[in-house]
């Protein structure tokens, strides 16, 4: 199936980011959680956006839990 390669697809950083977007963290607070830069956190939501075929956060988050990657 498309949605379990998806799965397979996606980083255990990209998912970190993807459980931090449907918690409402901003890209600044996503950062400062794992110590990363903002533009580290913009490149894994860009991708994450690419791989989920999506282009806002809620978006994301809305296709995220139509996959059951958000439980």
């Amino acid at each position: 199936r498309a949605e379990d390669q998806l799965v397979d697809s996606l980083t255990y950083r990209e998912k970190e980011i993807l459980y931090s977007l449907s918690d409402g963290l901003s890209n600044k607070e996503i950062a400062e959680r794992f110590g990363i830069t903002e533009g580290t956190v913009k490149s894994h939501v860009f991708r994450l956006y690419g791989k989920l075929g999506v282009k806002r956060r809620a978006q994301a988050i809305a296709r995220a839990r139509e996959l059951q990657l958000l439980e």
